[in-house]
């Protein structure tokens, strides 16, 4: 199958490698130079712009971009995928947006007849190499079907959550609670410490009681307390304070539309706010524990 991608960063680079490995027939798109000779080192075809990529004989189109407004730019602008693209070609996007831009751009999408779906990511950049991301999709559930061995050779978890705009709201709650949970975590796990209790003892009663959760068993922000996790090697790598941030304002936006309160999260987004602006965007998400040990922070 001929696929076009848009997007070759952390994620996007490695999601299009599985697709070469699968063997597809790939032509690609990147601001990135040294990203597109990259990909077509291993085998993808350039394309010159988003335009000429659409215009090309390409069955599926997959973007993977960094925020709303570079989604709307790529897909609706005048010289965007959606003004020179033929009728007919499925259209995947894996970014992470909020609800309502998805389901704005997926309107236009259908309404000059390409079927669209959302379907963001969870899983990283190991998982991206791997090809073990989960994708949470939203769409019809024939463009689902479509799209379901393609996205196969880029994850092992592919669930249909509804209709558009359905993956990206999965997405901002899924990392809305991860982002409150790992605040809980490094609450706890502070406290406990403080109160002159060993980090490894703690954190294994914690993994085997009520408390447990993924950012404490398989995650947790202690150092020393498990190895090849972020707090292993000073929070470098993993998933970024700033990417982590991003979430937060998405959930809290949406939330404000749909008039549902998210007082945890607003309040999770408060504490990421502060801890970025304090210099600390890039390090690991979990590394918001340095908050609460004040020799660390």
């Amino acid at each position: 199958m001929h696929i076009g991608f848009l997007g070759l960063g952390n994620m996007g680079a490695p999601m299009a490698r599985n697709l070469l490995k699968a063997g597809h027939r790939l032509s690609v798109f990147d601001l990135s130079d040294t990203a597109v000779a990259d990909l077509v080192e291993a085998g993808a075809t350039e394309a010159a712009s988003p335009a000429a990529l659409a215009q090309g004989d390409v069955e599926v189109i997959i973007t993977m971009l960094p925020a709303a407004t570079h989604v709307k730019s790529v897909y609706l602008g005048a010289n965007g995928l959606l003004a020179n693209v033929q009728p007919g070609v499925l259209l995947i996007d894996s970014s992470t947006i909020d609800p309502l831009s998805a389901r704005e751009v997926a309107k236009v999408a259908l309404a000059q007849g390409n079927p669209m779906l959302d379907a963001p990511v969870s899983g990283g950049t190991g998982g991206a190499a791997a090809g073990t991301l989960t994708f949470m999709v939203g769409g019809a559930p024939s463009a689902f079907e479509h799209a379901q061995p393609i996205l196969a050779t880029m994850g092992k978890n592919i669930v249909h959550c509804g209709g558009a705009g359905n993956g990206q709201v999965t997405k901002v709650a899924n990392n809305m609670l991860l982002g409150i949970s790992m605040i809980g975590v490094a609450e706890a796990m502070a406290l406990g410490v403080a109160l002159g209790m060993d980090a490894s003892v703690l954190a294994g009663v914690i993994n085997t009681s009520s408390g447990r959760c993924w950012s404490s068993d398989t995650y947790n922000p202690f150092p020393g307390v498990m190895d090849n996790v972020p707090a292993a090697r000073g929070y470098s790598g993993g998933f970024g304070t700033d990417l982590m941030l991003k979430d937060l304002d998405l959930a809290t936006e949406a939330a404000k539309h749909a008039r549902q309160p998210v007082l945890l999260g607003a309040t999770a987004q408060q504490l990421y706010q502060s801890f970025s602006q304090q210099g600390h965007g890039a390090l690991d998400f979990s590394a918001i524990i340095n908050l609460y040990r004040k020799q660390e922070a």
